[in-house]
């Protein structure tokens, strides 16, 4: 095939314009000009770029065609974790926002589209209207692994970007999704503050030094209107071996559903089965390539640091796993690191422990085997599972909302 179809077969079967998929290669500004120099056939991409444009899949495997039964936007995106949910519940994602480029990789690789930059840039307005707003917002700022400063981490007043956007566009329902210690940080504080704004409690207590944008501060003064539950969630009771406890927050406009209650949402919610072995979803090691069997010292590194921490009277260190292993712990975004999290036992093959491969992280979090994994490289791969949500879980949740909204979230609710 000559290059110059390759490139235009390439790029139209994932269904992105010349611009796209220059940001999609990570072409300088202004790309979609060398993109359609190499359709036109008038030069031609150096051999790593041809390689590059080789490696990405033929169609991407999650591209949502038809109308749908209900609209959403995905914000703060990731990898297109909780979209996968969703539109496994037939809904139509209408708008994405990702600001991390190969986070938007991956998402393009798989959905067929590529999302819009950072959301602080983007005006409530110019989002489509749509039914239900998804956000996993940013959570190093509550969890153990960051500082905890909340609010006051430029990452915690992410909350006020989606708060803003609801207050423009006004949709029937809400899901978002943190790391179970915004439950309890500052001692629920945040938590409150954060319900407060959603339930249109007008004495919810934001401090003016909250670093947030002006269109934020200034939607602040519009009281929202939501019906709001929140419960924590394992991975591990949704089928996949992962103990992965998240927070979810689900709201529901109270003009559109006035008699809707919240109490029991999250009771025997449908999809909750106990998950096979974490063995289900491992390779044999002995089809596993070598690179991903931890050196020497490196495991000489983690038996010494377990043994530091035992000292100290605490419980961290490295943690190793085999088939016949429940579940596994949590992975991280710094897994790519170490691996020290989730090591997997080779004793069988006379082998160190190894990392998990990307597949592998794709199955502990539930997602499908069509979806691409190595639209970018396995340091990156692991980041990007780290960040990601649970599918089956955000499924479980989108099928109770479509439930609970009495069979179709396909309603809106008056702008005000």
């Amino acid at each position: 095939m000559e290059l110059s179809s390759l490139v235009r077969i390439k790029r139209e079967n994932l269904g992105l314009s010349q611009k796209e998929f220059s940001e999609l290669l990570g072409l300088k500004q202004g790309g979609e000009r060398t993109i359609r120099g190499w359709e036109l056939g008038e030069h031609v991409p150096s051999p790593a770029r041809k390689a590059q444009i080789e490696t990405l899949p033929d169609i991407a495997p999650f591209k949502h065609e038809g109308e749908g039964e209900f609209k959403f936007i995905d914000l703060f995106a990731g990898i297109g974790g909780t979209r996968l949910g969703f539109q496994q519940e037939n809904g139509k994602c209408v708008f994405t926002s990702e600001w991390d480029k190969f986070s938007k990789k991956t998402y393009a690789a798989n959905f067929g589209e590529l999302p819009n930059g950072d959301i602080t840039q983007i005006t409530a307005g110019s989002i489509p209207d749509h039914d239900v707003l998804v956000a996993g917002f940013p959570c190093q700022a509550f969890s153990n692994a960051g500082l905890k400063q909340g609010f006051y981490d430029t990452r915690g007043t992410m909350f006020f970007e989606i708060q803003r956007i609801l207050a423009e566009k006004r949709p029937a329902a809400f899901l978002l999704e943190n790391v179970k210690q915004l439950r309890g940080h500052d001692e629920g504080r945040t938590l409150q503050t954060i319900l407060d704004i959603l339930n249109g409690n007008t004495d919810a207590t934001v401090p003016h030094n909250i670093p947030m944008s002006e269109e934020a501060r200034a939607s602040l003064s519009i009281p929202l209107d939501y019906e709001t539950g929140f419960a924590v969630l394992s991975a591990k009771d949704f089928g996949v071996p992962q103990k992965r406890e998240r927070i979810y927050l689900v709201g529901f406009s109270r003009s559109l559903f006035p008699s809707l209650c919240m109490k029991d949402f999250f009771a025997d919610l449908p999809g909750r089965v106990t998950s096979q072995p974490l063995g289900s979803v491992l390779e044999d090691n002995r089809l596993v390539p070598a690179n991903y069997t931890i050196s020497d010292r490196l495991l000489q590194g983690h038996e010494r640091r377990r043994i530091e921490h035992a000292r100290k009277g605490n419980g961290f260190g490295y943690s190793v796993f085999n088939a016949e292993s429940p579940y596994c712990n949590t992975i991280s975004a710094r897994y790519y690191k170490d691996g020290s999290e989730i090591l997997i036992d080779q004793s069988d093959v006379g082998r160190n422990p190894r990392k998990l491969t990307p597949r592998e992280c794709a199955r502990i979090q539930g997602f499908p085997e069509e979806f691409v994994v190595d639209a970018v490289s396995a340091s990156q791969a692991y980041r990007q599972f780290g960040n990601s949500v649970s599918v089956p879980v955000i499924r479980s949740i989108a099928k109770r909302m479509k439930e609970w909204a009495g069979g179709s979230l396909a309603v809106r609710a008056p702008v005000v």
